[in-house]
């Protein structure tokens, strides 16, 4: 990826959610333009909106002040990837849309489990 050193931005870059994240906001905006280039403007802003903001909340989530800041940080960021998933397969379903690219959706479900575990896992080690 060209952009490998963006997707780290002062981040950890072993991360592996923050860069999956990062990647899936890159595969977002790919498949946005598709839409708008088909002149599905107001849907694809809502995929926009939603799909860049899990990468957002993840990296925000990396300098949260508290455990629970950063449980709470990645349960937004889980919370958008679940909109993310309920607009690509409304785009699935529909006939006169294009079908989102197999790799946003696997991106977006290898982030969907990631974020999930890391909740998990994040608050069994508070107890």
């Amino acid at each position: 990826m060209a952009n490998d050193s963006m997707a780290n931005g002062g981040a950890k870059a072993d991360n592996p959610v923050v860069r999956l994240s990062f990647e899936l906001a890159l595969a977002v905006l790919a498949y946005v333009e598709e839409l708008e280039a088909g002149r599905r403007y107001v849907v694809a802003r809502q995929l926009l909106r939603c799909g860049t903001s899990v990468g957002a909340n993840v990296r925000e989530a990396q300098h949260a002040e508290s455990r629970a800041d950063f449980v709470h940080k990645c349960k937004i960021a889980a919370k958008e990837a679940e909109e993310t998933d309920y607009w690509l397969q409304l785009y699935q379903h529909a006939p006169a849309y294009p079908t989102p690219p197999a790799p946003l959706t696997e991106t977006l479900l290898s982030v969907r489990r990631l974020l999930a575990r890391i909740i998990i896992s994040s608050k069994a080690n508070a107890a």
